[in-house]
């Protein structure tokens, strides 16, 4: 578990604190990115075991932000979690569409956030 990299992107600060919070109790290292030309960013900077990110966001959403991930060297097969309040079935579509390999509807609770993170990346 130690050493494993995680990009959260969320343009709710309170929600980066809390995964950055619940994830870094589990000895996972968390990076915050505001949005996701934020979140590009820091990707390309760096190289992560798991991306968690918003939907509606401002700037670059995380479809957008998905989708140029995918096409991002290193990045083609890393594990994309979308955590949003969305839960309809053509969001859900469109997410998996882009390249998300799981979702997860907000409000979330620590115990599923941990479970799922720990089922993608140990």
């Amino acid at each position: 578990m130690a050493g494993k990299k995680i990009l959260a992107v969320d343009d709710s600060r309170s929600i980066r604190a809390s995964i950055t919070f619940i994830l870094g109790q589990e000895g996972y290292e968390v990076t915050e990115a505001v949005d996701g030309v934020d979140g590009l960013a820091k990707a390309k900077a760096d190289k992560f075991n798991l991306v968690i990110t918003d939907i509606n966001m401002p700037n670059m959403d995380g479809i957008e932000l998905t989708k140029a991930l995918r096409a991002t060297d290193g990045y083609k097969f890393t594990p994309i979690i979308a955590l949003t309040t969305e839960n309809q079935s053509d969001k859900m579509a469109e997410g998996k569409a882009a390249g998300a390999t799981g979702w997860i509807v907000k409000p979330f609770d620590a115990p599923k956030l941990i479970s799922v993170v720990k089922k993608i990346i140990g």
